[in-house]
């Protein structure tokens, strides 16, 4: 390395390692890993020509740019995070379904309460997931007659559930 590029290391340090520090600390908690970062930092800035050939003053954003990149593939890092190989994949926790087993049961035992008609639009339009129209074609009545038995359909379904104990 030529003088020149030794003396405008020495002055890139000087003017922007304080502060490129205090902000890595800051990003981190961590001092000693804040001056490897720095570090890092003056060596890329280094192998770089053309951040050398700039004046210290105008490289301070780059520096400040370089030094939370680091900072960030540092934590994505599988390093920082610690990871441990097995050899067997652990098994996976499953949800506890009892609750939705019971709410089902219960929906079941209150559609059944319901006559025919109101039990079959309900069935078609929320379970079978059809639009008023595909449920008034599939089962052959007036698309009045769907909403209407629809909204009759679950006036009963709810008071046949909260007959059960399920108030909201």
């Amino acid at each position: 390395m030529p003088p020149e590029d030794d003396s405008r290391l020495a002055a890139l340090y000087d003017a922007h390692a304080p502060s490129v520090w205090r902000y890595v600390v800051h990003l981190t908690g961590d001092p000693a890993g804040a001056d490897d970062i720095v570090q890092e930092t003056l060596l890329r800035a280094w192998r770089s020509p053309r951040i050398l050939a700039q004046e210290p003053a105008s490289t301070r954003s780059w520096m400040f740019t370089v030094a939370r990149n680091l900072v960030i593939d540092d934590v994505r890092s599988a390093r920082r995070r610690h990871e441990i190989g097995v050899a067997d994949v652990p098994e996976r926790g499953q949800e506890d379904l009892t609750d939705a087993l019971f709410e089902s049961l219960l929906v079941e035992e209150a559609l059944a309460a319901l006559d025919y008609e109101h039990r079959a639009v309900i069935v078609h339009a929320y379970y079978g997931g059809c639009s008023i129209a595909e449920v008034a074609r599939r089962l052959a009545i007036p698309e009045g007659t769907v909403k209407s038995r629809l909204h009759y359909g679950l006036k009963a379904l709810r008071l046949a559930m909260q007959e059960k104990g399920v108030t909201r």
